[in-house]
């Protein structure tokens, strides 16, 4: 088999391969086994009648077609290895040729990975928020766990920010009743936003009996992006006591025994909590300067496949109207065209940045551990609140798992150079890096799982990926 490869742009490329029929006997006795299980010739047994006779039966171009066809990946992929390439998506094949009993020729166009030059990680500086924990940020954990523990007391006033209020809610389109939209005894914490725009705003300064009517727009249902009138009646109103913030209830709410234990465990909370906000801030700065610093050249092909899933996904709930997506844009001060532009512009930056830190992680041998990815499988499934074996089937049935490996090896990547950039804070301190994102000189250390799941990624041939058991404890046409 002889092969070329032309270079159509940075990332596509044509190849043009042509094979000597001498080479397809293999395929020819393949072709003629599978059609004499299908061909019955009178006087021989299914699978036993001679070729000639087959291809007399069924004709000499429909046997050529079933050894094109089958010859095709297999001579395909043997042109990408012989030629060290890296392609990206499934490729459009054109047959060119074919001369009976010479040759076939063929040509294969695909997207590959772009070269990309990386840059001296050394040369990035960055600078991120410092780590403040504010008294306030303090109170408002202390408060938030006093919540958990407060009494709902009814109370004999008007509606106020903070309320739980029971309400009937109905709503008319034009004059006509909405049966869907309309409800009796809702419980609704009043200020959380949590139903329909405008109901917080007309609760507030009722009573309870009162009622009260007001324009929103519904979310749901047949009626989705209608305008409506909704009425709220109050049917009761209730206010949340909290616990005196003391001894008693530190000792009531944790293991603590005094209140400035528990303040002092909430400090240290929100100090983690801050250490997470600026290793998110450090990710996402190097990123953005890797990205502003080399070229990467994107697949057309990619970013129209990523753009047409975007605009799918948002006409999905719509009953795939888009008259409904222009007026939900429209109403947002938006236009369709806005929101194309947007859309592309997310989907190149998207590919831009899973190819750099693809390079990222060759350049630099990134590896991802079997306990690496069972800890993200396991966070991914608490994310979604679903247990490990039930996200796993999930990913599996829509052949994900490549690009959640894909996912955790570009993190591990990108947290890889970290250690080679300068990072400091708003006030001149430098950030010991090493602290959150670890040593890239440590090799991890990981325990072994007693009880697993095992499960088989059936795009990885014979290697499995075992997931350890949550009780005891973010890939696309393969970018």
């Amino acid at each position: 088999m002889k092969s070329t490869v032309e270079q159509l742009s940075p990332t596509r490329v044509r190849i043009n391969v042509e094979v000597p029929f001498e080479e397809l006997k293999p395929d020819f006795d393949r072709a003629y086994k599978s059609l004499a299980q299908q061909v019955r010739l009178p006087g021989f047994r299914p699978g036993k009648a001679p070729s000639r006779l087959i291809e007399a039966r069924v004709g000499r171009g429909n046997v050529l077609q079933q050894v094109v066809n089958d010859a095709l990946p297999a001579r395909y992929s043997e042109a990408v290895g012989a030629a060290d390439l890296n392609p990206i998506g499934q490729p459009d094949i054109e047959v060119t040729k074919i001369e009976d009993g010479e040759t076939l020729e063929f040509t294969a166009e695909v997207d590959v990975r772009p070269e990309i030059t990386l840059p001296d990680y050394s040369q990035i500086a960055v600078t991120v928020d410092p780590i403040v924990v504010e008294d306030e940020a303090v109170d408002a954990e202390l408060e938030s766990l006093q919540q958990r523990f407060g009494t709902l007391v009814g109370v004999d006033r008007p509606v106020e920010n903070g309320d739980f209020v029971s309400i009937d809610l109905s709503a008319a389109v034009d004059g006509t009743p909405v049966p869907e939209a309309s409800t009796e005894g809702l419980s609704h914490e009043v200020g959380s936003g949590r139903l329909i725009e405008g109901l917080d705003e007309t609760l507030v300064g009722l009573t309870a009996g009162e009622s009260k009517d007001f324009p929103t727009k519904l979310v749901a249902g047949e009626h989705a992006g209608d305008e409506a009138v909704v009425t709220v009646t109050v049917q009761s109103v209730k206010h949340r006591e909290l616990p005196e913030a003391d001894d008693e209830f530190a000792q009531l709410a944790s293991e603590f025994d005094t209140i400035e234990e528990l303040k002092d465990s909430l400090r240290k909370q929100v100090e983690s909590t801050r250490k997470i906000e600026q290793a998110g801030q450090i990710r996402d700065k190097v990123l953005d300067d890797l990205l502003e610093r080399v070229e990467v050249a994107v697949p057309e092909g990619l970013v129209q496949a990523e753009v047409d899933a975007a605009v799918h996904n948002a006409i999905h709930g719509l009953d795939h109207d888009e008259e409904k997506l222009a007026e939900q844009l429209e109403a947002a001060g938006s236009s369709r065209e806005e929101f194309d532009a947007n859309t592309r512009a997310e989907a190149e930056k998207a590919i831009r940045t899973q190819l750099l830190l693809d390079a990222v992680a060759e350049a630099e041998e990134v590896s991802v551990s079997q306990d690496e990815l069972t800890q993200n499988i396991i966070f991914q499934a608490q994310r979604y609140g679903m247990a490990p074996e039930q996200f796993i089937q999930q990913i599996q049935q829509a052949n994900q798992l490549p690009a959640l490996f894909a996912d955790v090896r570009r993190s591990k990547a990108l947290a890889s150079i970290v250690d080679r950039v300068s990072v400091t804070d708003t006030n001149g301190v430098v950030v010991d890096t090493k602290e959150m994102f670890g040593d890239p000189e440590d090799e991890p250390i990981f325990d072994e799982a007693d009880d697993s799941v095992e499960i088989v990624d059936e795009t990885a041939g014979d290697e499995t990926v075992e997931v350890s058991d949550a009780s005891d404890t973010d890939e696309k046409q393969n970018a």
